[in-house]
């Protein structure tokens, strides 16, 4: 098959915020920007450690050397997140999985504030973070994602029945993730106090918030815009497998 008919394994609409570039390429941004000491990789390729993130940055994949450099990275038959692009795979690479999803900014709208009853999660909470997870599935969250910026969550009965945190930083941006509530304790609002409290620690450092969400998961997109956020672009949550 040709070069120019191989198959593609993200895209994007036009963004609507096409002012701020860096939300286009958001872990390259982050991983030599915020996040550089957790950067593995090479002048076109960087991604985190595995038990911080899958998320890669490229910086550009039109060049000609980028799928050398995701080879030097990640070698062969290895599943590499391209999450925010649109490559058009060489003879030999392919499509490991595609997931629609859009990306949300604040606006003015959004009215941050503090959350009394949230508690500063870290290395010591890994597991019941994880626990949570694997019960809500939210997004990627791995053992040592925590790293990557503030998390927080409300307990119950010494029960951590909630989470939201920061994770991707683009220049001047912090992407809330991580929103989680246990089953048995939905629909209390917890979800929204923790994104407001987390949004407002984002703004008193001077940065803006940002949201990535299932194009599916339709009734928690319509709560951010409820909260004052709104769609940038829509996009393919992606990944590649390399030859």
């Amino acid at each position: 098959m040709p070069l120019d008919e191989q198959p593609h394994v993200g895209s994007a609409d036009a963004p609507s915020g096409a002012e701020h570039p860096v939300l286009d390429n958001p872990a390259w941004s982050s991983l030599t920007g915020a996040h550089r000491e957790l950067a593995i990789g090479n002048e076109h390729v960087l991604r985190y450690p595995e038990d911080v993130s899958p998320f890669v940055g490229v910086r550009d994949w039109e060049h000609p050397d980028v799928w050398d450099a995701i080879l030097d990275v990640f070698g062969h038959d290895a599943v590499v997140s391209v999450s925010h692009a649109d490559p058009l795979l060489p003879a030999g690479w392919a499509p490991e999985f595609q997931i629609p999803g859009v990306q949300l900014v604040q606006t003015d709208r959004l009215a941050p504030r503090p959350e009394p009853e949230a508690v500063e999660l870290g290395a010591a909470d890994t597991d019941e973070m994880l626990a949570l997870i694997a019960q809500t599935r939210p997004g990627p969250f791995e053992a040592r994602t925590h790293e990557m910026g503030r998390y927080i969550g409300i307990r119950r009965d010494g029960q951590l029945i909630a989470m939201a945190g920061e994770r991707l930083h683009p220049d001047g941006w912090t992407e809330i993730s991580a929103v989680a509530v246990h089953p048995e304790h939905r629909r209390q609002g917890l979800a929204s106090r923790l994104v407001l409290d987390v949004a407002h620690h984002i703004q008193r450092r001077g940065d803006r918030a940002l949201l990535h969400a299932s194009a599916a998961n339709t009734a928690a997109i319509a709560g951010y815009e409820k909260l004052g956020f709104e769609l940038r672009r829509r996009l393919t949550f992606g990944a590649l497998r390399t030859p």
